[in-house]
């Protein structure tokens, strides 16, 4: 009770910086999802017919999940440097492996009879694209944004470090002056997000398990 009193007291005393923080970390983490979907979605759809050249370009994102988050924001430093700029470089980036990897499955897992039937039927392939494919890869596609958008909520506060900004302010500076209620004000809201994240996204993928475009 002491410890929940005491980060309440601590909201009260820094109120407007707690929901300016949350906003910036919600404008960081939307826009890195946002480009994310603009650059990964349609790379993962054109890989998914080119098959041959589909690993390489497969693992050259892959090869992002390797480098950690905080590495990645201090690569950027010299070309971004320190604000906003460099840690939404560095989130996007975080956010392409996962969209682009399960577009490319959604696509590929198509059954091929489905595709030669819809051919058959006269339809030319890019509405064979539209109408079918992406329609029955939606669930593989929606689980890609998932898993991007809680690891972009969550590495988000990393951009503290680089003064970014965000709910990682909070946390940094808890850690800094050891005060655990500032840490659990960064932190607890940063969890909910990702939460809420996860429901929304498994909400969306059961209420459209299958979109018409």
């Amino acid at each position: 009770m002491d410890l929940l009193s005491g980060t309440l007291t601590y909201y009260t005393q820094n109120q407007a910086y707690f929901w300016q923080a949350l906003g910036r970390h919600l404008e960081l983490s939307l826009v890195a999802l946002g480009i994310s979907l603009l650059v990964a979605l349609p790379v993962g759809i054109w890989i998914s017919k080119h098959v041959q050249i589909a690993q390489a370009v497969i693992n050259v994102f892959n090869a992002f999940r390797v480098i950690p988050s905080l590495a990645i924001l201090f690569l950027a430093l010299p070309y971004l440097g320190l604000g906003f700029k460099p840690a939404l470089a560095a989130l996007t980036v975080l956010a392409f492996p996962p969209v682009l990897i399960n577009t490319y499955a959604g696509l590929r897992g198509v059954d091929p009879f489905v595709i030669e039937s819809a051919s058959a039927m006269g339809m030319t392939p890019a509405q064979v694209l539209r109408q079918v494919e992406i329609p029955l890869a939606i669930p593989a596609i929606i689980t890609g944004i998932r898993l991007a958008s809680v690891e972009v909520i969550s590495s988000a506060t990393l951009a503290a470090f680089i003064g970014g900004g965000g709910l990682g302010d909070f946390i940094t500076r808890g850690f800094a002056l050891y005060n655990i209620p500032a840490m659990l004000l960064g932190a607890v809201p940063v969890a909910l997000l990702a939460l809420l994240s996860e429901l929304f996204w498994s909400l969306f993928q059961k209420r459209y398990p299958v979109a018409a475009f």
